[in-house]
């Protein structure tokens, strides 16, 4: 008999994850690789935010902390919501966890029932749905087509609620596409969650300011604030401050799910490390004035990748709104013969061809539920990233 639950059978390990090793492995190996999968700011942690870090290591900030995160941290969350989004919170209607990934788990965890369905448009995050998964939900997915910018329209979303429908999962900016939803793209949508009280909202925020071209942010709350009492709003230090590390993410909402999300982290992590919290508290009450040099830089990053992406045979690439990903289309090399034979039948198989041909390393449109495309991170210098892109472009010449 195996050790192992029947549960794991639900779901797989991350993509991106898996990647990001493999790319340490092969490096350690020596081989020559850029790796473009990993979804992490290459900017440090700004100063202020460390040094507090290091002030509350000083103080002897390194005990236990109550289960949704300090009181300090849930008000500064509070003031963060009021200040940028206009939105009032409490701090009993505040958690924090491990990331924006334990919160979104947690929220599952602490509200599916077997059979409830979780509407995750695609291209998605891959542990969206494997997370459904494993809380015993069923995910069903609903295409954000290229054509329309990788984003559903209000009909297609009307089309896929049923009785069972517990949840809308929406993620703007995007990861895998970089898609931002605008706010009348984004009211289109809550006018349809409107007029069906028993569904759920969990948006995930977490690339908030990471917008280009003057494009605004929208919140499904300020949009339609006659969902504040079934939105949870997810949101988090890793990408906006580069704190991927430091681990915190955190999420608002109404208080009975607040509760049930904190028993069910009570049982696990229990809370954020004590000094990641006093970290997040400077950040979100410093200065951000580091922030438009970031946003710069990725654009210039992004329009770089999007103009040598366009230029390499079989490869078609929108120009996304925000984060720090394109997520181009390879449906123009699928049927082509690598130099030494090989088919390139899927997605999967084209980076596999990368990886193996010139040593860059993306990831498949297949983990993020939607093909034939690949999704490459560019938050990364521009000399690697005109290095991979001219590397991509020399691949894509190869095939016959």
């Amino acid at each position: 008999m195996s050790i192992v639950a029947s549960r794991l059978s639900r779901i797989k390990p991350s993509p991106t994850n898996a990647l990001t090793g493999k790319v340490a492995e092969l490096k350690a190996e020596g081989r020559d690789i850029i790796g473009l999968g990993a979804g992490e700011p290459d900017f440090d942690t700004p100063d202020h935010i460390k040094d507090a870090a290091i002030a509350a290591l000083r103080a002897g900030d390194t005990k236990y902390t109550p289960v949704p995160g300090t009181l300090a941290l849930r008000q500064a969350i509070c003031a963060k919501f009021k200040r940028e989004n206009g939105i009032d919170y409490t701090p009993d209607q505040v958690t924090v966890g491990c990331g924006g990934k334990q919160v979104i788990y947690n929220a599952f965890m602490a509200s599916l029932d077997e059979g409830d369905e979780v509407i995750i448009p695609t291209p998605y995050w891959v542990s969206y749905p494997d997370m459904v998964a494993l809380a015993e939900g069923t995910p069903v997915f609903v295409e954000g087509a290229a054509d329309n910018g990788f984003k559903i329209t209000g009909e297609q979303l009307e089309a896929a609620i049923t009785p069972k429908t517990k949840w809308v999962m929406l993620n703007s900016p995007s990861n895998p596409s970089g898609a931002a939803y605008s706010r009348d793209e984004l009211k289109a949508l809550t006018d349809v969650l409107v007029r069906h009280p028993h569904v759920w909202v969990l948006t995930d925020d977490m690339y908030e300011h990471i917008l280009y071209d003057d494009f605004e942010f929208a919140t499904p709350v300020q949009v339609a604030p006659g969902l504040y009492d079934r939105t949870l709003t997810v949101n988090g230090h890793s990408k906006v401050f580069s704190m991927t590390g430091w681990r915190v993410g955190y999420g608002a909402g109404p208080i009975e799910l607040i509760k049930a999300m904190n028993i069910v982290q009570s049982q696990s992590t229990t809370h954020t490390c004590s000094i990641s919290q006093a970290a997040a508290v400077a950040a979100l009450n410093g200065p951000m004035d580091f922030l438009p040099g970031w946003i710069a830089a990725f654009k210039n990053r992004r329009d770089l990748v999007v103009s040598m992406l366009n230029q390499a045979t079989g490869i078609s690439c929108r120009t996304p709104e925000g984060a720090f990903y394109v997520y181009p289309s390879c449906a123009g090399v699928i049927g082509k013969k690598t130099p030494d034979g090989k088919v390139i039948e899927t997605d999967t198989d084209f980076v596999t061809y990368l990886l193996e041909s010139e040593g860059v390393a993306v990831v498949q449109g297949a983990a993020f539920g939607l093909s034939p495309h690949f999704r490459i991170s560019y938050a990364t210098s521009d000399e690697l990233l005109k290095d991979a892109c001219e590397r991509i472009q020399r691949a894509c010449a190869s095939l016959s």
